[in-house]
């Protein structure tokens, strides 16, 4: 451990914690940061004895560590150098240095808010920035502002920005450490098109061991990818005295250990390894990387509401830090599996898992705390608000938050559970009906990828992935699954049902409830059927399945995967559901509900009374006649939609909107009858002429001019006759109608002879307005637009009478038309 470049900058950061309460190390790979710095504090003053925590983010990570200062001491593990994970801990009565996964120090937060017997919390390769980190360290700072000052906090990492964390730990001081690396050559390789990654994997090992010296580090996604390399190079010709060794958190310890260790003499290592590898792990003999370039990462699904495992490419970051571990113990070679174009294209970086996960764990977390508001905490990046809204309303749907978004009983039961809080939910239901087993079963396998694959997977039904995993159970018959996920699955099932204390050993009994089981993890995707495979979901969306899926014709069902890619989500996978079972269980949730609404098919207002379900109806009665109030409401809605063309515009009624239109355009103090004005007034003008009425045929009764005429004072309604009139006397005597479509240019379409002696155009609106004279011929055709009928007489008019004289010479066409007398008929009376 002397040896280690930490050593170098140990007493400075010493002397740091020693008079304020957090630093930032920046440690470059192969510096022994993780395993160096935790004994260095054990024996400072400030400590007291206390215990030190250091969380790790990846099981194999804190387990090798923990091994490791253990054994630099001198001990076994559990003595003074122990760790705590899920399913695993090895602690004793002495342990000094505690590694802890993710999940466990927020388990050990929640139950001892101060950590009283803690007095160094290390946050251990905190740039992977997992969404249990920040709140972990989110809930940490509290403590420590509020319970705790004298509580120290250490962040480490290899690639951070020290000067964010800086500041949000208040300033502390950041202290840079050099790594011990090696240069590393690096070879871009990307394989030939439609070579499966296996091949392209297992050609990259062969040329490595032909090329290069040492040993051979291989970062694939996920153990199904290990296992067909694994397959791959055994069919292939390895150098004699090769030995494959696979490295995966799921893997037996004997295995772990033995793929970190140094081979063998006489013989060459290949490890093929998730990027567990990636930090914190030193296997000793790497003179050479190949990586494939992809991660297996947790992500939010929106098909399946929960987080799920997801494969994804990495970034420059996580390829430097994969690179960087061929040259931990001399110069080495990295082929990464990709071209130099594809490596411009990555992410700079990993996004830090809370700007994209579902956030409702979180506000579990928080609210069992005791915030309500996550801006009350110190974040490195705060939780998005939209997101955490979300997770907020489904623990309220859930039974997790009361209505002032307090925890309740059933809440503080859900987190004690770790589980995603739709997943805990379902477990603590299904166990009170007996159901664990199934209910374990079921969480495991919506956590994982799908086990089928090809002709298979084309089915929505998950009972046929329930007994296809329990099919394996008892016979080891794959059918068609995946052995890796089955694997995966089962001993997540394992773990679920050892915290619900139920018998590992028992089998599931009764399938039919699988739907009735995932109706408690998705309350909000319980689907109703429409038809032709579509279903509206309690949510309130519309889901359809592939065309054949047996469930299809089932009422009801349960929607565990939802693809929501395209306008109307496309259901994955689901379950039956009984309707019966739906009344019984969800009782509580059932709300009833009166409702008036427009029938369309028949034109008429009902009602009806309902039970709903989210925004589905399971049960209806049509029976009750809605009072007058509520059906004058839904007419004038539907007209309000519809628009004003479902009411009787009859001829006069149009002249009279027409009128009042001029008037207001006159007058801005004059009603607004305009389609908008109108729409948004109907309660005021029309709701008193529509009473007692029920349907649209009814609507056609409506006294509509006098409707619009009630928008008018009596005042107004004179001033209207005068200034807006139906017509104009005109000097032959004859009655003219005004057009009043353009509200800004009324319209008088008159015979020219019946203008003789007319001089100047007639005026409207208070004076103001000209009307627009349409001169006619006597066959009414017109000759002449003008709103100047003076300038008419002096010059258009003659040209006019030339034209008129030709065509009609029967008729009089006086030289002097002021002087002329006016007439209706071919010539004036004798």
């Amino acid at each position: 451990m002397k040896q280690l470049p930490i050593m170098q900058v140990l007493p400075d950061l010493k002397k740091i914690l020693e008079s304020s309460k957090a630093a930032v190390l920046i440690a470059e790979p192969g510096a022994g940061k993780t395993t160096g710095t935790p004994p260095a504090f054990l024996d400072e003053p400030w400590m007291d004895g206390k215990t030190i925590l250091m969380l790790e983010p990846r099981r194999l990570a804190a387990r090798s560590a923990a091994v490791y200062m253990a054994a630099c001491l001198g001990e076994q593990v559990g003595q003074t150098v122990g760790y705590r994970m899920r399913m695993d801990s090895k602690v004793g009565k002495q342990t000094r240095i505690v590694v802890v996964t993710e999940g466990v120090l927020t388990r050990m937060l929640q139950s001892d808010p101060s950590l009283g017997d803690v007095g160094l919390v290390i946050f251990d390769e905190f740039h992977e920035r997992s969404l249990h980190a920040d709140l972990g360290l989110a809930l940490t700072l509290e403590a420590q502002s509020v319970l705790r000052e004298d509580l120290r906090i250490l962040i480490m990492s290899a690639t951070l920005d020290g000067e964010r964390v800086s500041a949000l730990l208040g300033g502390a001081a950041v202290v840079d450490c050099p790594g011990r690396t090696y240069p590393v050559e690096t070879f871009y390789a990307p394989p030939q098109r439609d070579t499966q990654l296996e091949q392209s994997a297992a050609a990259a090992v062969l040329r490595a061991l032909t090329e290069q010296p040492g040993d051979v580090l291989v970062f694939l996604p996920g153990e199904r990818e290990i296992r067909r390399t694994e397959r791959e190079l055994e069919g292939s010709r390895l150098p004699a005295g090769t030995v494959v060794r696979p490295l995966y958190g799921q893997l037996p310890q004997a295995m772990q250990d033995a793929a970190v260790a140094a081979a063998v003499p006489g013989e060459r290592k290949v490890v093929l390894a998730t990027s567990i590898a990636e930090t914190s792990l030193t296997i000793e003999g790497v003179r050479t990387v190949i990586d494939t370039g992809l991660r297996r990462t947790q992500v939010f699904s929106p098909r399946t509401g929960m987080p799920r495992l997801t494969t994804v490419p990495v970034s420059k970051a996580s390829a430097d830090q994969r690179r960087g571990r061929a040259g931990r113990t001399a110069p080495g070679v990295c082929y990464r599996l990709w071209s130099r174009e594809e490596h411009t294209r990555l992410p700079d970086d990993n996004v830090p898992e809370i700007m994209e996960t579902d956030l409702a764990q979180l506000a579990l977390e928080l609210a069992l705390w005791g915030v309500r508001d996550p801006a009350a905490l110190p974040w490195l990046d705060a939780p998005p608000a939209a997101p955490y809204a979300q997770g907020v309303a489904l623990l309220c749907q859930l039974g997790a938050l009361d209505a002032g978004g307090a925890i309740t009983p059933h809440g503080r039961s859900m987190a004690a559970l770790g589980a995603h809080p739709r997943a805990a939910h379902m477990l603590l239901r299904a166990a009170t009906l007996g159901e664990a087993p199934l209910a374990c079963r079921l969480a495991a396998l919506l956590q994982e990828r799908d086990l089928f694959k090809g002709p298979a997977n084309q089915s929505s039904d998950l009972t046929l992935r329930v007994e296809a995993l329990l099919r394996n159970e008892r016979s080891g018959d794959t059918g068609g699954a995946d052995p890796a996920i089955l694997r995966a699955v089962q001993r997540e099932s394992r773990n679920l049902l050892a915290q619900l204390q139920a018998a590992p050993g028992e089998v599931p009994g009764d399938l039919s409830r699988i739907g009735l089981l995932l109706s408690f993890a998705y309350p909000d995707r319980v689907g109703q059927k429409r038809g032709d495979g579509a279903f509206l979901l309690s949510g309130g969306r519309g889901a359809a399945m592939r065309e054949g899926q047996p469930l299809a014709r089932s009422p009801y069902i349960v929607a565990a995967g939802v693809d929501d890619r395209a306008g109307q989500g496309r259901i994955i996978l689901a379950a039956d559901l009984p309707e019966a079972e739906l009344l019984k269980e969800h009782a509580d949730s059932l709300t009833e509900e009166r409702e008036v609404y427009w029938d369309k098919e028949s034109g008429s207002v009902k009602a009806r009374r309902r039970t709903l379900f989210g925004a589905l109806a399971l049960k209806e009665t049509t029976h009750e006649r809605p009072t007058a109030e509520e059906t004058e409401e839904v007419l004038l809605s539907v007209i309000s939609a519809e628009g004003l063309g479902v009411l009787p515009w009859d001829k006069g009624t149009i002249q009279l909107r027409q009128r009042m239109a001029f008037m207001h355009a006159v007058r801005t103090d004059w009603p607004d009858v305009s389609d908008e004005a109108l729409l948004h007034s109907l309660q005021e003008w029309l709701r008193p002429y529509i009473q007692g009425m029920r349907n649209l045929r009814d609507l056609q009764r409506v006294p509509l001019s006098k409707a619009l005429e009630g928008m008018l004072d009596w005042s107004n309604r004179q001033t209207l006759d005068k200034e807006a009139p139906t017509h104009i006397t005109v000097p032959s005597g004859s009655r003219i109608p005004l057009d009043y479509g353009n509200p800004g240019t009324p319209v008088l379409a008159v015979r020219l002879q019946e203008m003789f002696g007319q001089v100047d155009t007639p005026r409207i609106g208070l004076g103001k307005v000209p009307v627009l004279l349409h001169l006619l011929s006597p066959a009414r055709r017109p000759m002449q637009v003008t709103s100047d009928l003076a300038s008419f007489w002096k010059s258009t008019y003659f040209e006019v009478k030339k034209d008129l004289k030709g065509r009609y010479p029967k008729h009089y066409w006086p030289d002097d038309p002021l002087q002329a007398e006016p007439t209706n008929r071919t010539r004036p009376a004798k």
